[in-house]
């Protein structure tokens, strides 16, 4: 039996599936750190582009390119993940879930949501720390403080501890999981 999802089209209806009407776009299920995250991104990507154009096209590089690019990317990587705690598509292993009755499936994700927080607040409190340490440093070749990126990581890190609590309390008070409602978004787009 083929998978209707993963069915063999042909080459005019593939043409054909980019004029079809697909309605609205819905940006609701995107916050404030998606939009900061997007711009970051296309920050670093104009940095890789200048760095390319200068090495590459004038044969003279600006040094300071490859610096920001690099911590741009830190910045998109920490944000970003801020989205995936929102959202529930961090990497996880569902299969148990499968085979034990939902109850009991309820009762360990619970206990998974609060590890994530413990997790979460552990980190939050270490990169606090680190930031008394390290957050006067300067950039090499920029003369930016370097605490720019690490007070963005210990915010991402406070997000995502703060999603994590919400998903929690979101897990304590629906009639479904945010587990449940992600595996079922992903059941609906046929990924």
């Amino acid at each position: 039996m083929t998978d209707p999802h993963n069915a063999p089209i042909s080459v005019e209806e593939m043409a054909h599936a980019f004029e079809e009407d697909t309605g609205p776009v819905d940006l609701s299920p995107y916050a404030v750190e998606d939009w900061i995250t997007l711009a970051v991104f296309w920050g670093m990507g104009l940095s890789v582009f200048l760095q390319f154009f200068t090495r590459y096209v004038l044969n003279d590089s600006f040094a300071w390119t490859e610096e920001i690019a690099a911590n741009c990317l830190v910045v998109v990587v920490f944000l970003g993940s801020v989205m995936c705690v929102r959202m529930f598509r961090h990497i996880h292993v569902d299969l148990i879930y499968r085979f034990v009755p939902k109850p009991v499936g309820r009762l360990l994700e619970l206990i998974v949501d609060l590890i994530t927080i413990g997790f979460f607040a552990y980190i939050t409190w270490l990169m606090w720390r680190y930031l008394e340490i390290v957050g006067d440093e300067r950039m090499v070749t920029v003369d930016l403080p370097r605490g720019i990126v690490f007070y963005t990581v210990f915010a991402a890190f406070a997000l995502m501890f703060l999603r994590a609590l919400h998903n929690f309390i979101k897990d304590l008070t629906g009639k479904q999981t945010v587990r449940e409602k992600a595996q079922e978004a992903v059941n609906t787009q046929g990924i």
